[in-house]
């Protein structure tokens, strides 16, 4: 007799699909010459739409009989939506803050993680008990979701998917046709002492310097001048010559250290951070402030 028992089976072929699509869209972002393709744009929505919650649900339910095709791709969608925004809540609480390469990079160790588990709890079931994916099956199901369904709630789970694939289609279509331009902008940011978007210090001492971080990132499409100006209670501030004027390229950020040392006493001072451009001198391009406390010497 033929033995179904686990340990026999090759990788799984949808698995190994999902695993590949992530390394294809992680090498596209990353070779600058195809990284503005239609290509990217298309591996893009699948990574964020439809890839993490799938690879999830595959480490959920490695078996044929926890759900249905249909039900695992309109389960997949719903999960993908919300385990993106939970990533980049998690990223923005480190130093690598809500970024293209940091997102990427968390996406696709997730996916490839709950893949490789998805095949480890699989191996553990009989094979004719483990999911698996008949591409010629998949496309049969797609065609059937506009037919009767057997009950109320996979004529739900089928309708959520078809309106998911077509809004899917049709912003892919949009994007590709209409592609976004976006206007120029100039990030301008202070981070703490850690490098974290909290933890200012709000209470000096006078005479005594602490740290901030300086921010800027150009999203202007071209090199810019930047010239940088720190006032307490509007006074100007003795900065390094490396953050008075500032030569930023298009698409490149400078994060420095700033040694803040007021010489003024008082409460609710106000610290102004200036950028101004190079087109204009006398008002701000992008302006921060705190409110701090300086106290004397102890």
């Amino acid at each position: 007799m033929r033995s179904h028992m686990a340990g026999n089976q090759k990788f799984p072929s949808d698995l190994l699909l999902v695993a590949g699509l992530v390394i294809l869209t992680d090498i596209i972002v990353l070779i600058p010459v195809l990284n503005e393709s239609f290509i990217r744009i298309v591996l893009g929505l699948l990574l964020v739409l439809f890839l993490p919650g799938y690879a999830l649900v595959a480490l959920l339910f490695p078996a044929k009989n926890g759900l249905e095709g249909v039900e695992r791709a309109a389960l997949s969608i719903g999960m993908s939506v919300a385990i993106v925004p939970l990533t980049g809540l998690a990223l923005d609480n480190t130093s690598f803050g809500i970024r293209e390469m940091p997102l990427l990079a968390s996406l696709s160790v997730f996916i490839i993680l709950a893949c490789a588990g998805a095949y480890i709890r699989r191996k553990q079931l009989p094979e004719d008990k483990a999911f698996e994916v008949s591409f010629k099956k998949s496309a049969s199901s797609i065609v059937e979701v506009l037919g009767k369904p057997e009950s109320s709630t996979e004529k739900t789970l089928r309708a959520f998917l078809a309106i998911s694939l077509l809004t899917l289609a049709g912003a892919t279509a949009y994007v590709s046709i209409f592609p976004h331009q976006h206007d120029p902008f100039t990030e301008f940011y202070i981070l703490g002492p850690e490098g974290k978007a909290d933890n200012y210090t709000m209470e000096y001492v006078q005479g005594k310097s602490e740290t901030v971080i300086i921010g800027i990132a150009n999203h202007e499409h071209r090199t810019v001048n930047y010239t940088l100006d720190v006032r307490l209670e509007n006074k100007s501030l003795a900065l390094p010559e490396n953050l008075k004027h500032i030569q930023l390229e298009d698409n490149k950020t400078l994060e420095e250290p700033l040694e803040i040392t007021p010489s003024i006493r008082g409460k609710d001072l106000e610290l102004q951070f200036l950028l101004f451009n190079e087109t204009e001198k006398e008002i701000p391009y992008e302006d921060l402030r705190l409110w701090i406390d300086v106290i004397g010497e102890a």
